[in-house]
């Protein structure tokens, strides 16, 4: 059977490829022969300005050609990479080879061809391509994507900034919000979590086999080789140099990264589940799509299928970067390949985040409030004001507030009349009777207009 959409065993890669299309030149095994290429060309630039007699400085056209292997990196230059792959058996290998193949159409470059990939181990060049990889992906897509939904969170929070709302504290009525409000606490979360993520460090090294420049100074035992490669690691790859490692980068700072997003996730699916009850009570209704089915045999429904999508990659999201996060930073002695194999699935643990973004988004555009059902919820809930009449009854020293309000209220359906009576017994000043007897369930709402409003 042919490969295809409709065969692929990952859903990624069949029913939601579109979706997750700009994580694919980043993080697949094209993205990773990619960045092996870059940091290969990068490391032999670096090594003819090193003031090696045995390596000139490479002449501008000859940077510019081997610049350009990377520019123009293609699927038919990923191929041939692998074709060699079949006959190396080893990944890495097959990117040198490649490389040094490219050099016979130039002089200069074939005759310095033994220093590519020199006293290099092939984690120097993995973990520093992974880096980059991570970078392309958090900068260019994930962080973008969480912005959108961030922006839209956040004018819906200014938008709905004074539309009073019941709460719901353990499933049960409760003090008053707004809707906005709700929504500007996940706004401000998100930004915490967003920034987090932003500001882990992307971590490389290129100091050989165990981590001690071994190689590098064996043949040249007086050359400053960390120095060196921290000026290759920061300045020529844009990482951030790791001077104490095993054969491997620890992965650290990727299981840092990979909690970070898990965090952010993690948010969402709380809001997704939150919004998927408000619209069971009514609160949201979902706008129709001209051509859409709610339901395969009961016509009046719109199921709120953006939300439940989105929980669920989500929820596959942070399964996968929790396993990145809980396995890549071990490794036995100074190095195991079990991290090579859990890495390739990044693109897959991104690629599912990714996908929740969307769903949420599109979810999100569709979500119209009913204020219809918000008044009726709060008309039908006078029992929220035994909150703030017990709170009044403290400050004037009556007896047994709350307890009195309690006998009042618990359990009881309470009407405003009810309420009204209540308060007009009580023995405190003409202002805060009226004060209170002017209270209904959709006033009483604190400063939630305030806070949400001033979102920046």
């Amino acid at each position: 059977m042919p490969l295809s959409a409709l065969t692929a065993l990952s859903p990624l890669d069949g029913r939601y490829a579109s979706k997750v299309a700009p994580l694919r030149p980043l993080l697949s095994e094209f993205g990773l022969m990619h960045r092996r290429v870059q940091v290969e060309v990068e490391w032999f630039i670096a090594l003819s300005d090193a003031g090696f007699s045995e390596f000139k400085p490479l002449s501008e056209a000859a940077r510019g050609l081997l610049r350009g292997f990377v520019m123009r990196f293609s699927e038919t230059d990923a191929q041939a990479i692998k074709d060699i792959e079949r006959t190396t058996n080893h990944d890495v290998k097959a990117v040198e080879y490649w490389l040094r193949s490219r050099f016979d159409s130039n002089a200069e470059l074939k005759a310095a061809g033994e220093f590519v990939h020199f006293a290099c181990t092939s984690e120097d060049i993995n973990n520093t391509s992974h880096g980059l990889m991570l970078k392309a992906a958090r900068n260019d897509v994930l962080l973008p994507a969480l912005d959108k939904i961030v922006a839209t969170l956040g004018a819906m929070a200014k938008r709905l900034a004074d539309v009073p709302m019941l709460s719901r504290t353990h499933g049960q009525t409760a003090s008053p919000t707004t809707v906005g409000k709700e929504i500007a606490n996940v706004v401000v979360r998100l930004v915490n979590a967003r920034e987090r993520i932003a500001a882990v460090k992307l971590l490389a090294k290129m100091n050989g086999a165990v981590g001690n420049y071994n190689a590098h100074l064996a043949a040249y035992p007086t050359f400053g080789w960390e120095a060196f490669s921290k000026r290759v690691v920061e300045q020529q790859l844009g990482l951030t140099f790791n001077p104490y490692t095993i054969q491997i980068e620890p992965h650290d700072y990727m299981a840092e990264l990979f909690d970070a997003i898990t965090r952010a996730n993690t948010i969402l699916i709380d809001w997704s589940r939150d919004v998927w009850g408000y619209i069971s009570v009514g609160y949201f209704k979902q706008r129709t799509v001209e051509g859409e089915i709610g339901s395969s045999t009961m016509p009046h429904k719109v199921n709120p299928i953006d939300f439940e999508n989105a929980e669920g990659n989500f929820g596959l999201g942070n399964a996968l970067l929790t396993h990145l996060s809980q396995k890549l930073p071990i490794s036995r002695w100074q190095r195991d390949l079990t991290d090579s194999t859990v890495l390739r699935n990044v693109g897959v643990a991104v690629g599912y985040t990714i996908l929740g973004y969307d769903s949420l988004l599109r979810g999100l555009g569709k979500l119209e409030v009913n204020h219809t059902a918000l008044a009726e919820d709060l008309d039908a809930a006078w029992e929220v004001l035994a909150e703030p009449i017990q709170t009044v009854m403290r400050r004037y020293a009556l007896p047994n507030p709350y307890e009195r309000l309690k006998e009042l209220t618990r359990g009881k359906g309470i009407t405003k009349e009810a309420i009204q009576q209540f308060i007009g017994t009580l023995e405190i000043p003409e202002a805060e009777k009226k004060r209170l007897l002017e209270m209904t369930p959709a006033n009483y709402i604190g400063n939630a207009t305030e806070l949400a409003s001033r979102l920046s």
